[in-house]
C-alpha cells in the first residue's frame, strides 16, 4: 500500500514542480508496482516479480502508474484514488498474462482539460515512434526479425536531422497492447507513427509498412515492398529515404543517412537474434554470446555485432556483479541458411 501511495505522491510532486517548464525539458517517468516473491543477492533481487514490475514501468504512461492484480488486490478500496482495469496483458519474457490497473488519482489525471472525450494534443514538431512491426510468417520464432527490422529503423531516423525519435524501450512496449493510435501517440508525447508488418518466407521479404499522422489519424504515406531477403539493407535505406520524403512539410532540410555497410544475410540474422535477447535475463544474455560472437567470426568488420557482444559482458557486470571469464552455455545448433 505504501509503495502504491509513494509512487503516486512522487508523480504529483513531479507534475507540480513541472508544470511551468517547458514541455520538452519536463522531467516525467513511468512506474510499475508489483507484489510477488523475489531472489536476493547481495544487494539485487531477481525473479519474475521483478521482471513483472519492469514490463509494467515501460507500458505505464508517461507521468503514470500501472499496477498488477496482486497490488490490486490490497490496495483496492484502501486508497483515495481510483484503479482503472487494464486487462490482462501478455509481458515480454512472463509466461502468464498479467491482469493490470492504471492508477487515476485525479479528475483531470490522463485526461485534457478534465473532459475524458477531449481529443489528445500532440505535439507539432518533428516527432516519430516506430512501434513494433507485427510478422505474418508461419515461423513463430521469426518475431525477432520483425522486432530487428523496426530496431534498425528507428536507428536509422535517430539520424535524421530535426526528428524526434522515440527510444525502442518506450515504443516496443505497445507490442501487446491494442490502443487507438491517437491514445498511443499522446501517452508517446509524438506526432507521427510508423507501423507495419513482415512477411518473410525462402528468399523473399514482405513489408507492409504506413506513416500516419495521430492528429486526425490520416495516412502520409504506406506501401508494399516485395524484396528479395538480399536487398534487406537497401530495402530499409529506402523506408527510411520515403518517411523522410513524406515530412519534407515539416524537415525542409532533412537529409537521408549515408547507406549502411552490406553485411552477410547470415552474420546479419545472427546479430538480430543476439540483440533481442542481450538485454534480457542472465540466461538469455548469455545465450546471446554464442549468436553475436559467430556473426563475428562470418563477418569480422561488423561494428554492431561487435557493439552488442561488449554490450552484454557490460550487463553482466553491471546488473549481476559477474566476472566475463564465467562459462558461457554451449552454441545454439545452426539454423538453415538464408539462401
Amino acid at each position: 500500500m505504501e509503495a502504491v501511495r509513494c509512487a503516486v505522491d512522487l508523480q504529483r510532486a513531479t507534475a507540480e514542480r513541472s508544470k511551468d517548464v517547458d514541455q520538452d525539458r519536463r522531467l516525467v517517468f513511468r512506474m510499475g508496482i508489483n507484489l510477488e516473491d523475489v531472489l536476493a543477492d547481495q544487494d539485487d533481487v531477481f525473479g519474475d516479480g521483478v521482471n513483472v514490475a519492469a514490463r509494467l514501468e515501460a507500458l505505464a504512461a508517461p507521468g503514470g502508474v500501472l499496477i498488477s492484480h496482486s497490488v490490486h488486490e490490497q490496495v483496492n478500496r484502501k486508497l483515495p484514488m481510483q484503479f482503472v482495469d487494464q486487462g490482462e496483458c501478455l509481458l515480454k519474457n512472463i509466461a502468464r498474462p498479467i491482469r493490470v490497473f492504471r492508477v487515476d488519482w485525479g479528475p483531470t489525471h490522463g485526461r485534457e482539460d478534465g473532459e475524458p472525450n477531449a481529443v489528445p494534443v500532440l505535439p507539432r514538431v518533428a516527432s516519430i515512434a516506430v512501434l513494433p512491426f507485427a510478422t505474418l510468417s508461419s515461423d513463430a520464432e521469426q518475431g525477432y526479425f520483425a522486432d530487428g527490422l523496426a530496431e534498425d529503423l528507428i536507428t536509422d531516423l535517430s539520424k535524421v536531422e530535426g526528428l524526434l525519435v522515440i527510444a525502442r524501450h518506450s515504443s516496443f512496449a505497445y507490442s501487446d497492447r491494442a490502443l487507438d493510435l491517437r491514445a498511443i501517440a499522446k501517452e508517446l508525447g509524438v506526432r507521427y507513427l510508423i507501423e507495419g508488418s513482415v512477411r518473410r518466407a525462402a528468399a523473399r521479404l514482405r513489408i507492409n509498412a504506413q506513416l500516419i499522422d495521430a492528429t486526425n489519424v490520416s495516412c502520409l504515406w504506406a506501401e508494399r515492398l516485395d524484396r528479395d531477403l538480399a536487398d534487406i539493407f537497401a530495402l530499409q535505406d529506402e523506408v527510411v529515404t520515403k518517411v523522410i520524403n513524406a515530412l519534407a512539410d515539416v524537415l525542409p532540410s532533412a537529409k537521408p543517412p549515408p547507406s549502411r555497410r552490406v553485411t552477410d544475410l547470415e552474420a546479419y540474422d545472427l546479430f538480430v537474434r543476439g540483440r533481442a535477447l542481450a538485454t534480457q535475463s542472465l540466461r538469455e544474455t548469455r545465450a546471446a554470446r554464442p549468436l553475436l560472437a559467430r556473426a563475428i567470426e562470418i563477418d569480422p568488420g561488423f561494428a554492431g555485432a561487435h557493439a552488442w557482444l561488449a554490450m552484454s559482458h557490460h550487463f553482466d557486470a553491471l546488473y549481476y556483479g559477474l566476472s566475463t571469464s564465467t562459462a558461457l552455455p554451449p552454441a545454439p545448433p545452426p539454423r538453415k541458411p538464408w539462401r
